[in-house]
C-alpha cells in the first residue's frame, strides 16, 4: 500500500464528518437549535484526526518528501495545500466560537455556525478533490519505491508519537458515532491504519 492510498482512504472519512457538519448547518440555518454535543465532536474530529493527524502526515512528511524531488515549496501544489490547510483551521476556530450560541439558539450565532461550516465543508471538499485527483497522482510519479516505503514508516510514527496508538480508532469510532446520529453514509476507509491498530 502507497501512502497516498492511506490519505485517500483517510478522506472518505473526513467526508463522512463533513455529511454530518452540513446537516447540523442546514439545521442551524433554518432556525433550529445546533446539538452542541455533536458539534463540538465534529470539531474535535476535524482538528484532531483531519488536521492533526492527516494534514499532520502531509506536511511534516509528504509535501517534504515531493520537495525533496523538485517541487517548488514557496509557490508549487505543496505551498497550495498548506495555505487551504491554514485557511481550514481559521474557518474551524470560527465554527468553534459559534458553537454556544447557536445552541441558545442565538439568530446571529446561528447564521455564523452555518456559514462558517458551509465555508469550511466547501473548502475542505474541494482540498481533497485536488489531492486524490492532481497531488496524489504527482506524488506517486515523483516519489521511488524507496521514498514510498520511508514515508509509510514516517507515517507510524506521526501517528504513535504526535497522536498515541489509539487515536486513530477513537477517531473512527466518533465518525461512526456522528454519521448514525445524522443518518450519513459512512465512507468506509479500505486501509488499515499506518500505525498498525486493528479494530475489532
Amino acid at each position: 500500500m502507497r501512502p497516498t492510498e492511506i490519505l485517500m482512504d483517510e478522506h472518505r472519512v473526513i467526508e463522512t464528518v463533513l455529511d454530518c457538519l452540513e446537516a447540523m448547518a442546514a439545521r442551524c440555518a433554518e432556525g433550529g437549535s445546533l446539538d452542541a454535543q455533536s458539534a463540538r465532536e465534529a470539531v474535535d474530529f476535524f482538528r484532531g484526526f483531519a488536521d492533526r493527524c492527516h494534514h499532520g502526515k502531509e506536511e511534516a512528511e509528504l509535501f517534504p518528501a515531493m520537495e525533496a524531488r523538485g517541487f517548488p515549496a514557496d509557490q508549487g501544489p505543496t505551498a497550495v495545500m498548506r495555505a487551504e490547510h491554514a485557511e481550514g483551521r481559521r474557518l474551524l476556530a470560527e465554527i468553534e466560537r459559534a458553537i454556544d450560541g447557536a445552541a441558545a439558539p442565538e439568530p446571529r450565532a446561528s447564521r455564523a455556525f452555518a456559514e462558517s461550516s458551509l465555508r469550511y465543508t466547501a473548502l475542505l471538499r474541494e482540498h481533497i478533490q485536488k489531492e486524490d485527483h492532481c497531488l496524489f497522482p504527482m506524488a506517486d510519479g515523483a516519489l521511488t519505491n524507496e521514498d514510498q516505503a520511508a514515508l509509510l514508516a514516517r507515517f507510524e510514527r506521526v501517528e504513535q508519537q504526535d497522536l498515541g496508538v489509539a487515536a486513530h480508532v477513537r477517531y473512527l469510532g466518533l465518525a461512526d458515532a456522528l454519521a448514525a446520529r445524522f443518518g450519513v453514509r459512512r465512507q468506509r476507509a479500505t486501509a488499515e491504519p499506518c500505525c498498525g491498530e486493528h479494530s475489532s
